[in-house]
């Protein structure tokens, strides 16, 4: 008989063991029946087999009356587009899986989970898709823990799908604060390390929330301060941005273009001051102002929070590799930071800062968790976080400490119901990013790391309660109803409108990237980035970068050989180099940089910068924020970095 084209033989025995012709049609028959076996799938594609699975919550709970989708990825791909500058409310192509479903849910293969969440999708034709679920119930988030990674039909049909699916934090939940997280889960403790945890701290009191091990030298320029410190402001330039002072420890020499004097000092109560005195008007009366907290010191700066009423004001920065021998002043070690608040050169009189320009107003949606602003009838504000035990300090006068960092909260949605919850629903009352699709994970980082404008017209992106985004909403409705304006303006970009030139613009780049939209797989932050801390790798990666082994970059692009890429792509093989020094060059600037690049023509330096660009492309030396443009002005990209002496810059 014939099994696919296949013919079996009976095998014949003799006394005493197997004839050689039996033995082999044996063998002959166990290799056809693997082989059969190992081809089924494909057999099955071809014909339209079927996917089948199940779908449940965190808790192991099904999660019934789900629509499962089979999202063909050439239809995803089909969305990406060349980065631009551009990004707003209700376009059809920012939201990977949501935008395709928007136009081919009718279409597209699908199947209703029963009661105890299975699902089939029978006659799966040969292809390639994303697994998208779309829960019918409130309790459950759309997405699934993989719908962000493409398989083919053979994959899918391979074996039984298990899916989870986000909960949803109910809309009555409230903020409890993140040592109520940790009570409970305390495998997450290196949260306390992070970046997001140590932002803002009391001068000389760190909260418990906060360990500061990984950053020996985070309070260098606070250290600096309570040593004592006189700075002179002088040159008012009234053009430029936060800086329009030039900041110098020694007097310039022309005393006429000093403005006013800060002195920073210890008082005898042992907290850190400083003094205000016009350098104009010596009848003026000094004054004087407590500085409470750091603000940054892990990464490229420090600014520091002076008080004013009941509110704070960043003033001064510190930049952790600024180099005095620089002309550039956001280059040197000390840089203005809004000193035109406390002089007014049209009065030539000292001054108060404007509270609407306060931290609490300005700047704390993106740093506290649970932020709240509160009208009041004089028409103030009062700001607010999470009560916590263990938080930075009172920042509302209620009498107990708030939690003054990026908390647990932030990104899983405020826990009050989850505390509260039994068991088997613990995971229904609080969400998890890694199950979400793409855009609604992303844009919870999105948030803040990018240049919106909020309901209050500042760079806080808030909705109309002055409160921000809740985890798991979508992309789209956080545009509508958190943002006045979606993202960067112009001048936050180089002169080619595609890299991003100002700081925290990571999310800004990442979602015009290919790594956004693809027909592979859709990539968030967390594929990178490790938000709780637990891989101690620098800037919360999840894998070394700089290793000589490119380990977290190679954990996706296995097969990438790095001389013959660089061979095939620029013309000449690279061996030690990292691939990130091309393919995230640090357009953007935070502190002073990272030094000077190569010398160009006329003897001028190109410069260093220190946050890397997400688009993930190579800028070129034709790019027209390069090419043709003052070395000190131009765009950094890898051709103009200290890479090797094979780079000619001086034909730039």
């Amino acid at each position: 008989m014939r099994i696919a084209g296949t013919r079996l033989y009976h095998h014949s025995t003799i006394q005493g063991g197997k004839s050689m012709r039996g033995t082999r049609l044996i063998r002959l028959a166990g290799l056809t029946a693997m082989a059969l076996l190992a081809l089924a799938p494909l057999a099955m594609a071809s014909q339209g087999g079927a996917v089948k699975g199940t779908v449940q919550d965190g808790s192991k709970q099904a999660v019934g009356g789900a629509t499962v989708y089979l999202v063909p990825a050439g239809d995803v791909e089909k969305l990406a587009k060349q980065p631009s500058i551009e990004i707003r409310a209700n376009v059809d192509n920012d939201e990977p899986m949501e935008d395709t479903l928007a136009t081919g849910r009718d279409k597209y293969q699908k199947a209703v989970t029963d009661p105890k969440g299975a699902f089939t999708i029978a006659r799966v034709e040969e292809g390639k898709y994303f697994v998208y679920v779309e829960p019918a119930d409130p309790l459950h988030l759309p997405g699934g823990d993989i719908a962000n990674k493409a398989m083919t039909a053979t994959e899918l049909m391979a074996s039984p799908l298990a899916i989870e699916v986000s909960g949803k934090a109910p809309d009555n939940a409230s903020f409890v604060g993140s040592s109520k997280c940790l009570g409970c889960h305390k495998d997450y403790a290196d949260l306390k390390k992070t970046l997001h945890k140590i932002g803002i701290a009391v001068v000389g009191k760190p909260s418990k929330l906060q360990d500061f091990s990984r950053f020996p030298e985070f309070n260098k320029g606070l250290d600096a301060l309570m040593a004592g410190k006189k700075f002179y402001f002088s040159g008012f330039d009234k053009e430029r941005g936060f800086d329009k002072y030039q900041i110098a420890e020694k007097a310039p020499a022309d005393p006429a273009t000093v403005s006013f004097t800060a002195t920073f000092f210890k008082d005898t109560d042992g907290k850190l001051k400083f003094r205000t005195e016009n350098a104009k008007d010596p009848a003026d009366p000094p004054r004087t102002y407590p500085v409470e907290m750091t603000y940054g010191g892990g990464l490229y700066k420090q600014r520091y929070l002076y008080k004013v009423g009941d509110v704070h004001y960043p003033f001064v920065q510190f930049n952790t590799e600024g180099d005095d021998s620089f002309a550039d002043r956001s280059r040197k070690p000390w840089r203005d930071y809004h000193a035109d608040w406390l002089f007014n050169e049209e009065t030539g009189k000292l001054a108060d800062p404007p509270k609407k320009k306060s931290f609490e107003n300005e700047c704390a949606s993106c740093h506290f968790n649970g932020y709240t602003l509160t009208p009041t009838v004089s028409g103030d504000f009062v700001a607010g976080a999470v009560n916590d035990p263990n938080g930075e300090a009172d920042i509302d006068g209620d009498g107990v400490p708030n939690e003054l960092n990026i908390g647990c909260e932030v990104c899983h949605g405020p826990g009050s119901e989850h505390v509260k919850s039994p068991k088997e629903k613990k995971s229904v009352t609080i969400v998890n990013p890694g199950k979400l699709a793409s855009e609604r994970a992303t844009v919870i980082c999105n948030q803040c790391h990018s240049r919106p404008q909020g309901n209050m017209k500042n760079d806080q992106p808030v909705n109309k309660e002055n409160k921000m985004l809740t985890p798991g909403l979508s992309r789209n409705e956080y545009l509508i109803n958190h943002t006045t304006r979606e993202d960067a303006a112009q001048k936050d970009f180089w002169a080619d409108g595609v890299h991003s030139k100002s700081h925290h613009q990571q999310g800004t780049d990442l979602i015009r990237s290919k790594k956004y939209i693809n027909g592979s797989f859709l990539m968030t932050c967390t594929d990178c980035h490790d938000p709780h801390g637990k891989s101690g790798v620098a800037r919360q990666l999840t894998m070394e970068v700089r290793d000589g082994k490119n380990t977290l970059c190679v954990s996706c692009h296995k097969d990438t050989d790095i001389k013959a890429h660089t061979a095939a792509t620029v013309g000449q093989e690279h061996e030690k180099i990292n691939c990130v020094d091309c393919h995230m060059t640090k357009t953007m600037q935070t502190g002073a940089g990272l030094g000077k690049g190569l010398v160009g023509k006329d003897g001028k330096n190109y410069w260093l910068n220190d946050i890397t660009s997400h688009i993930f492309d190579v800028p070129r030396k034709d790019n027209p924020a390069v090419k043709g443009i003052d070395p000190g002005k131009a765009m950094p990209i890898p051709y103009t970095n200290a890479c090797g002496e094979c780079h000619d810059v001086t034909k730039l």
